[in-house]
């Protein structure tokens, strides 16, 4: 079976990135696999953080920009250095369950679709130390173009998924100009340029939410509905002609990806998308591994 590499963008996350680490160290990590992290030039503590991770964990591939150059540019540096054909990215902030890559890999490869990008079913929200669930996207079976443009609530808004070497390719890779939407704008690349995407039933990561995330930091400085614009112009063709006449308009080309979820956006020749669930019922995880591993991490790595 094929091995994946991890990835990781590390800035400013001296505080979260072990925790992160040690979820695909401790039970996702089988031979063959490799940890690439691209430390895009942190301010922070950081680089320490990442040394001590470096000393227990040999395998790991650190790579340090002289610059910082943004999220996008952290994540193709990873792949350009990585060496295996399946890429999984995980943010520095957020936490694999145990064993949940094994069968998600084994979901990707035996797709008979013909996937070449696999989520988790749900991403699951966290705020607080003992990673208490406080509410859930869960994603469809299968995800396409038209479901993608119908809402917020898909899995490239957080890029947290496993895909083939080859849809990076085809995708033109994350998109350095995009600021916050790098992964959004990926994953729509990697849809509008033919790569289908899947979810394994049953499984989940966690999604940490409430600090001063690298998207609401860019939220604040740039128009995301601009940027989003950008994105999308290389496959208008692919929009809805009065769609994309909407989204270049002068009196919504600043405000339509604010309004995404109230008016989709469609995409000629399919049916309208559909809407992923929001569930705010929350699932208690006090007791579980990952709370072990916080603990464990908050006196060894985080002194």
């Amino acid at each position: 079976m094929l091995n994946v590499s991890f990835f990781v963008p590390a800035y400013n996350c001296a505080a979260t990135v072990a925790e992160s680490v040690e979820s695909i160290m401790e039970t996702n990590f089988i031979e063959g696999d490799e940890l690439v992290i691209v430390n895009d030039c942190s301010t922070d503590n950081t680089d320490a953080v990442l040394n001590k991770l470096k000393d227990k964990y040999s395998v790991m591939q650190i790579i340090t920009h002289s610059r910082n150059q943004g999220g996008a540019a952290a994540r193709n540096t990873c792949i350009t250095h990585a060496l295996n054909d399946l890429l999984f990215c995980l943010d520095s902030d957020n936490m694999l369950a145990p064993n949940s890559i094994a069968p998600l890999k084994r979901h990707l490869l035996n797709s008979p679709i013909g996937a070449e990008i696999a989520s988790f079913q749900e991403m699951r929200y966290f705020s607080n130390a003992n990673h208490d669930v406080d509410y859930i996207w869960r994603f469809f079976p299968e995800t396409d173009l038209a479901d993608f443009m119908s809402d917020h609530k898909n899995p490239g808004s957080s890029g947290n998924y496993l895909f083939t070497r080859d849809s990076w390719k085809r995708a033109g890779g994350y998109p350095e100009f995009a600021g916050a939407l790098d992964t959004w704008g990926f994953c729509f690349r990697q849809l509008a340029s033919g790569s289908k995407m899947i979810a394994l039933p049953g499984s989940y990561y966690l999604h940490r939410y409430g600090t001063n995330s690298y998207y609401i930091r860019d939220m604040n400085q740039r128009n995301m509905s601009l940027i989003a614009a950008q994105i999308i112009a290389p496959f208008a063709h692919l929009i809805n002609s009065d769609d994309y006449t909407y989204i270049t308009s002068p009196d919504y080309m600043h405000s339509w990806f604010d309004n995404f979820d109230s008016r989709p956006i469609r995409i000629e020749g399919q049916n309208p998308g559909r809407k992923a669930a929001h569930l705010s019922s929350p699932i208690p995880l006090k007791h579980n591994m990952l709370t072990r591993v916080y603990n464990r991490l908050k006196h060894k790595l985080l002194k």
